[in-house]
């Protein structure tokens, strides 16, 4: 195991998911499943009148380094809009493919920098927020 890729704060957020359990009456639920690696991901959002994320739930099987990505969007995904969740979706996906030097606004999402190096762990990563983004423009349809 890598220090630099499995490092502290990313092992301290991958043990933070319990806090964010599946929601049992969501507006919208997306999953994601990586063929790369395995993980997969379930997001259920409920918004708000405004179309802003009001409740979040969450069930994750991927390694830490996904366990971190999801626990970072659950932290600040109150309040954001499908729009906003989708444009940190993107600005992740290229900053993990290279395209973008940028790994986005999202809150936190430094900590995961030093996986860019390794493109089987990129799945992983972006599920939680891939998925968020698909439920919560789901939710804003119905």
């Amino acid at each position: 195991m890598s220090a630099g890729l499995y490092n502290i704060d990313v092992l301290r957020l991958a043990t933070s998911l319990a806090d964010w359990p599946r929601l049992s009456d969501p507006q919208a639920s997306a999953e994601k499943k990586s063929v790369v690696c395995g993980s997969r991901v379930t997001v259920d959002v409920t918004l708000d009148e405004n179309g802003r994320v009001a409740v979040f739930g969450q069930d994750v099987q991927a390694c830490a380094l996904g366990q971190a990505s999801a626990a970072l969007l659950a932290r600040h995904i109150i309040g954001r809009s499908a729009g906003e969740i989708e444009d940190a979706s993107a600005a992740l996906k290229g900053f993990l493919a290279g395209t973008n030097e940028s790994i986005g606004e999202w809150p936190g999402l430094e900590v995961l920098t030093s996986a860019r190096g390794y493109p089987a762990r990129h799945a992983s990563i972006r599920l939680p927020f891939e998925a968020a983004a698909e439920a919560a423009k789901l939710a804003t349809e119905r």
